[in-house]
């Protein structure tokens, strides 16, 4: 009778334990399901929408960057429009738009405010990604170098010769001088250059008389703007957004491949 009792015993607690185990494992697999919907929906996030939420700058901070850069290079691109007969207001420009106000990677890193790469180069070297990967770009002791290699990179190709026969005072006439004779492949490469000397009133250094003081930048509203300046925390969704409009239209505007934009970039964005 005893014997009996005991398997009896046994039998209900082995089965108890059975029902326990079952239990853990479909709790496991409901977590295991939880977490998969969630990564799901993560996954279906747009990285812009991810990007947004970078910390910002204060507004108008990136504006301020570029009057700084005026300041400083103001002196240089006016001695060398006395040199080299090109305009002041084209030099700096080209300057703020092709090395983001001075902030961008290869500017620290090269001095080199012009994205000259190396071609026939015999000093100092740096590598950087830009059309192809580990590009090689020419490197400067001073920030100076790099505007009288402009200066010389401009004035002794024959393509650029006939930019050298315009007004001294005609910056339009040089900005899309520069896009016909091959200087850049962004069929907006003019509108941008105009819009920069324009906004920040470069022209008033080609008259090689400016004091060199604080620009008045000239704000546009949303409605009116067509080029929008990248500042750190844009995306192309933002600024598609911020100007009702598309990534696609933004894209198709400046020519762009992908999503890669940065810091000083001037885009068309109606």
């Amino acid at each position: 009778m005893k014997i009996t009792s005991l398997l009896a015993l046994l039998m209900i607690i082995i089965f108890a334990a059975s029902c326990g185990s079952k239990k853990k494992v479909v709790t496991r697999k409901k977590d295991d399901v939880e977490m998969d919907n969630r990564g799901e929906e993560n996954r279906e996030t747009p990285a812009e929408v991810v990007d947004d939420v970078k910390e910002k700058l204060p507004p108008k901070t990136y504006h301020y960057r570029i009057e700084d850069y005026i300041r400083d290079y103001a002196p240089i691109a006016q001695e060398e429009m006395k040199l080299y007969k090109i305009p002041a207001s084209i030099t700096l420009a080209q300057g703020i738009l092709e090395s983001g106000a001075g902030n961008g990677e290869l500017t620290r890193r090269a001095n080199n405010h012009f994205g000259i790469k190396c071609h026939d180069w015999n000093g100092e070297k740096v590598y950087h990604d830009d059309d192809r990967r580990g590009e090689c770009f020419r490197k400067y002791k001073h920030a100076k170098y790099s505007y009288r290699d402009h200066s010389l990179f401009l004035s002794r190709r024959g393509r650029y010769s006939e930019l050298f026969e315009l007004d001294p005072d005609d910056y339009k006439g040089w900005a899309k001088g520069l896009r016909k004779a091959g200087y850049a492949t962004d069929r907006r490469y003019p509108d941008k250059l105009i819009d920069l000397i324009e906004r920040y009133e470069l022209y008033k250094f080609d008259s090689g008389s400016a004091r060199i003081a604080a620009p008045r930048y000239v704000e546009k509203t949303p409605e009116s703007n067509e080029t929008h300046v990248v500042q750190k925390g844009d995306t192309l969704y933002s600024i598609s957004k911020k100007y009702n409009t598309s990534v696609d239209e933004i894209k198709k505007m400046n020519g762009l491949n992908g999503n890669t934009i940065s810091i000083g970039q001037v885009l068309s964005v109606k």
